[in-house]
């Protein structure tokens, strides 16, 4: 199988290799009810060692720079309550953690959840976390821009593998929320 985008030595249907996939994401796989069919997710192995975007990019396919989004943990306060969510961003944006997140979660302060809770509570590895299998009760707030590409990639959950999916399945996620300005240009 050709993935749809980049350039990739090995892509599959992610079912199909659902023991390369961490827990929580091979069981949200195997039991996807969205439109588009789990069939359409495209597996493709990876180098974990060149898993920054810009290193990345340069290996795989300068065509993927629009075409990648990053998922992160984000955690929101008010009184003594805390609320994790994900945030679902284009690689050539930031997620707008003091603006859009902050106004979405109803929270005085929201921050990037400490590396130890967004591995912990999502059963991912850090520089992998991906939308796809977060826990059912998180908002995944994702930017409305992600919908508009094609095919999207995106963590698999580890560092190594992504995951290559249709944009619009993003915001048929169980607690996605789509915000328009939810990711920000970077400097």
């Amino acid at each position: 199988m050709r993935a749809p985008i980049g350039t990739f030595d090995n892509a599959r249907p992610a079912p199909d290799c659902l023991d390369e996939l961490t827990a929580p994401v091979a069981d949200a796989v195997r039991h996807w009810r969205g439109s588009v069919p789990a069939e359409q997710f495209v597996y493709v192995d990876t180098d974990p060692e060149i898993a920054d975007t810009a290193v990345f990019v340069e290996h795989y396919g300068p065509e993927l720079r629009d075409r990648s989004a990053n998922c992160v943990v984000v955690s929101g306060k008010r009184g003594g309550e805390s609320t994790l969510a994900a945030c679902v961003v284009l690689s050539g944006t930031r997620v707008d953690v003091n603006g859009a997140v902050r106004r979405q979660l109803g929270a005085r302060k929201a921050s990037f959840a400490p590396m130890d809770t967004a591995t912990g509570e999502t059963g991912m590895e850090y520089g992998g976390i991906t939308p796809i299998g977060l826990p059912e009760a998180w908002p995944v707030l994702v930017d409305a821009a992600v919908l508009d590409v094609p095919h999207v990639l995106i963590g698999s959950g580890r560092r190594r593998g992504k995951l290559i999916v249709p944009g619009k399945t993003f915001a048929e996620l169980p607690g996605a929320v789509v915000i328009e300005g939810l990711g920000v240009p970077t400097a």
